[in-house]
């Protein structure tokens, strides 16, 4: 991995640090003030799935893209023409009317999401030297789940108080600081600054996902436990408003619970991580960590108050988060360093996929089902899905005990484990509106 060759630049990470934070704030808040305008005005399951779906796809579509722009282009034209694009396009969904129109305008949104998202995740550890990464990696996962925390809950507010504009017209400003960022901060990537191959490294053939089998089964494994539970982002808005009977501001408390929960599960299980060396043992800990979320999301389901949600699925956000610490320490381990942006943009692509599987499911079983077993099913769903998949994560572990070599991805140094097991969580967020920056 390229790191600063003087000082660590700590100026610059604490400038993408409030970057990552407002924006992603300002994305959640957007998120769930739609999904409550859409719930609040009666609009079914099949509208908001359609809506958590133009938010997702272009992730998925545009990752083969966005990844190379973010190791190819310089990084500070890319915040600056994303972030004004975001902008413009939010400002416009606050006036919009058209249901079509308000979904082609979040699509939209979604596609500057794909650009910004890579280019931050990559930018980082260029701004400070080895030992540092660990410090600055921790600071900027951190900042994204926090945004991504406050943003329901302030959207629960705002939306009851003012409806959906006000929070949309927020949502806009917020992307300014992406802006201001790219302007701001003094490292730069991609363009002529991208790294060659070092003679100590040497050169290493194109990063292929499929050349790496754990790896495939670790994208594998998540994805099927993402599609199979995934259902309860549709079903949750109408579990807890109506089924529950709660307000707009208990339904933006009870969402930021989970993510709550992935910042501290981040924290705990990054120290885990570090003394974890063997990569099989980091793939059957985040798979017990998955169905660890499942049972929460099942445990939900028997409630008779929404505010009793709220330990729960801090209890399933904890897992969560410690699962994205594994699949981090997964990815950087086994990735070579040139290739991480785009290795991160398509692993994002795989899930967020999945998890496109799991809205559309949700909005049509909402027409014919009520919200609570819809919950209860969804649970159920995904513990099926991880004892499906624990043969052959078992499969590939065992094969990579015995020694298979890898074809592509040489093994990193020592600073690189530090540094990847020091990330909190930038994995897939099971029970959020919308993926986090």
């Amino acid at each position: 991995m390229s790191f600063t060759p003087g000082p660590s630049r700590w100026s610059d990470v604490w400038l993408a640090t409030a970057a990552r934070g407002i924006s992603s704030c300002g994305d959640f808040l957007a998120a769930s003030a739609l999904t409550l305008a859409l719930q609040s005005a009666g609009a079914g399951g099949l509208a908001v799935s359609g809506l958590l779906l133009a938010a997702t796809l272009p992730l998925v579509a545009l990752a083969p893209l966005t990844g190379r722009l973010a190791d190819r282009v310089d990084s500070r034209l890319l915040l600056v023409v994303a972030g004004l694009a975001q902008a413009g396009t939010c400002l416009a969904l606050a006036y919009a009317g058209h249901p079509a129109l308000v979904i082609g305008l979040v699509a939209l949104l979604a596609a500057g999401l794909a650009v910004t998202q890579p280019v931050l995740a990559a930018l980082v550890p260029a701004m400070v030297r080895a030992d540092d990464l660990p410090r600055a990696s921790a600071l900027n996962q951190t900042a994204g789940t926090l945004g991504a925390l406050a943003g329901p809950a302030l959207a629960g507010l705002l939306v009851g108080e003012f409806g959906a504009r006000l929070p949309l017209l927020v949502d806009a400003g917020s992307y300014l600081a992406l802006v201001a960022a790219g302007l701001l901060i003094r490292t730069r990537r991609g363009g002529r600054r991208r790294p060659e191959p070092t003679a100590a490294h040497g050169a290493h053939p194109t990063w292929r996902l499929r050349r790496d089998p754990l790896l495939v089964v670790m994208v594998g494994a998540l994805a099927a436990v993402v599609t199979a539970v995934g259902a309860i982002n549709v079903v949750e808005v109408f579990f807890i408003r109506e089924t529950l009977g709660s307000s707009t501001t208990v339904y933006g408390l009870v969402t930021g619970s989970w993510t709550l929960g992935i910042v501290l599960g981040g924290w705990l299980f990054a120290r885990l991580a570090r003394r974890l060396t063997d990569d099989g043992a980091l793939l059957g800990a985040g798979l017990a960590l998955l169905g660890g979320c499942c049972l929460a999301v099942l445990a939900s389901a028997a409630v008779p108050a929404a505010l009793l949600l709220v330990p729960i699925w801090l209890a399933g956000g904890v897992a969560n988060g410690g699962d994205n610490v594994f699949n981090n320490l997964l990815l950087a381990r086994r990735v070579p360093a040139a290739d991480r942006g785009r290795a991160f943009a398509v692993f994002g692509a795989a899930v967020q996929g999945a998890g496109m599987g799991g809205f559309l499911i949700g909005g049509l079983l909402l027409e014919v089902a009520e919200p609570r077993p819809l919950v209860a099913g969804a649970g159920v769903a995904g513990l099926l899905a991880v004892g499906a998949v624990a043969l052959p994560v078992r499969r590939a572990v065992r094969a990579e005990r015995m020694g298979r070599p890898r074809v592509s991805n040489p093994e990193p140094a020592d600073n690189d484990r530090q540094e990847a097991a020091a990330v909190p969580a930038a994995g897939a967020e099971l029970a959020t509106p919308v993926p986090s920056r």
